[in-house]
């Protein structure tokens, strides 16, 4: 990657009238508001379909968008439904905080009204139609999975395929085939909503390339058990004979979680996966890569080795580490699909073996400068996080969406690790009496380190920029509840800020 900058914002952190941000005009002032302030990159996290605990990374498919960012006001412009029923919609008032209770009652009603007006609910014919028919053939291999899996979610309230009937959990012929055809109006609804999120987002990202951004998108490395990717291909995942989980993905304790991290998330069979010459992978990556122009690899550590847990277990204390797929995976991919940008997630608990399979690859790992002020077992501040450790095929970020904001993170340091992060970072401050004036003013110069150092890509949330609080901290790992619902306020990305941050960007050569 060449010397640049980008800010990390997910779509759904986006200003909007309609509860969530989404692919309307304030996307393209977003998109605006990067080309000015002399970013290359705009990265955002996993735009599938989210279920319980409203996660991009726990999404019904991997390949599948989530209807939630379709631009409603873009429907009513089309002529499909009016603006008077817009506004009968309830979304959700806060316009800080995202109601995903309203989005589900409300949303879904409004996109299927849409439908109903549209040339696709009524059996239209046109240019539109031609580009949905074509659509529809182009995503073959994953949509009337997926399509069937919603409508047959929605048939038994929601609840879980491992609670469907043996018939249809199992995908036994006779039931999938009267289940095609009972169910065949709510399938059509399904993939006029998977067309509509394809359209928008392709414009979006077509205006962004006009505009010199690149979309650094994310690829979680487990899929959700309660999936259409599981329910459809189960013998891709370390399943029972009654296609229950035996085992589950997660990480082991450390420093910040002291039971581990218990993802619940079905395991690989990577000997099937190596001997159908990682074929779903192929089409797994391929997608990403239609989707976005750069793809971060979640937790690439576990390509090389993973954590595995038994399913009865509550925790992630207990665990065993079996080898992953290593080079052959990403070389099978290569093979298909031709050599892409990547960027490795590896953070964590990373062995020899681990570092060997990225540089070996040639991918840029990640930093995270918020790791970078914490002592060794000695006492000793000597993080690899610390700028100066640097080689230059990295990227460095202050804080990610699984970390505080850098304010908050300063307002929970210890004492001692604060003295030190404030010794190397030198941050000028004028009312250092406020805990709240410094905190701003460390946020300030965790971005210049970051922007100062010798990584070739340096991406800073949003949130640091607006020099926000934990109020704004998008997601806290191993919770549920107050997570992904933050939203940038109206205006907020100012053309003050863009010519603030254009000006730092252009002193550290990343115009």
């Amino acid at each position: 990657m060449d010397r640049a900058c980008g800010i990390l914002l997910p779509v759904f952190s986006l200003p909007s009238p309609y509860g969530i941000g989404c692919f309307s005009k304030e996307a393209y002032a977003f998109v605006d508001f990067l080309a000015a302030a002399g970013a290359s990159y705009w990265q955002v996290l996993p735009m599938g379909p989210t279920g319980y605990g409203d996660s991009p990374y726990q999404s019904f498919s991997t390949f599948a968008g989530i209807p939630y960012f379709i631009d409603p006001e873009t429907l009513a412009k089309d002529g499909w439904i009016s603006k008077t029923s817009l506004r009968r919609y309830d979304f959700g008032k806060d316009a800080a905080r995202i109601d995903y209770g309203k989005l589900f009652e409300h949303r879904i009603a409004m996109l299927r009204e849409a439908y109903q007006g549209s040339p696709f609910g009524k059996g239209g014919i046109g240019r539109e139609v031609r580009e949905f028919h074509a659509f529809v053939r182009k995503n073959k291999h994953w949509l009337p999975d997926y399509a069937l899996f919603m409508a047959l979610k929605a048939a038994h309230g929601g609840a879980s395929w491992e609670t469907w009937e043996e018939d249809l959990r199992l995908r036994r012929i006779r039931a999938i085939n009267l289940a095609r055809r009972e169910y065949a109006d709510e399938i059509g609804f399904q993939y006029f909503l998977q067309f509509i999120f394809d359209k928008q987002w392709r414009a979006l990202k077509a205006y962004a390339a006009r505009k010199g951004i690149k979309i650094i998108g994310d690829l979680p490395i487990y899929v959700a058990y309660d999936s259409s990717d599981v329910w459809a291909q189960p013998e891709l995942f370390y399943l029972d004979e009654h296609a229950r989980m035996i085992e589950v993905a997660g990480c082991p304790p450390d420093d910040f979680t002291k039971l581990g991290q218990l993802w619940g998330n079905p395991l690989y069979r990577w000997d099937v996966h190596a001997k159908q010459h990682y074929a779903w992978w192929t089409e797994r990556m391929r997608h990403a890569f239609t989707l976005y122009d750069v793809v971060r690899m979640d937790h690439f550590r576990g390509f090389e080795a993973y954590y595995c847990i038994k399913a009865s277990r509550r925790d992630a204390v207990k665990g065993v580490w079996r080898k992953g797929p290593g080079a052959a995976l990403f070389k099978a991919v290569e093979k298909a699909i031709g050599k892409q940008e990547i960027i490795a997630e590896d953070l964590g608990f990373l062995t020899p073996a681990v570092h060997k399979l990225k540089n070996g690859l040639g991918y840029p790992g990640m930093k995270v400068l918020q790791f970078a002020f914490y002592p060794d077992e000695k006492g000793n501040y000597t993080s690899d996080y610390l700028p100066y450790q640097y080689d230059k095929n990295c990227v460095v970020y202050t804080g990610t969406h699984d970390n505080h904001t850098t304010r908050g993170w300063w307002e929970t340091m210890k004492k001692k690790d604060a003295a030190y992060a404030w010794k190397y970072l030198q941050p000028q401050l004028l009312k250092a009496e406020k805990k709240e004036a410094e905190g701003k003013a460390v946020t300030r110069a965790m971005v210049t380190a970051a922007l100062a150092s010798t990584a070739d890509t340096a991406v800073l949330p949003m949130q640091d920029l607006l020099l926000l609080g934990a109020e704004a901290r998008i997601n806290t790992p191993s919770t549920i509840g107050e997570n992904w619902v933050w939203r940038m306020e109206q205006g907020a990305a100012s053309k003050a800020l863009a010519k603030e941050f254009r000006a730092q960007a252009e002193v550290y050569g990343r115009l």
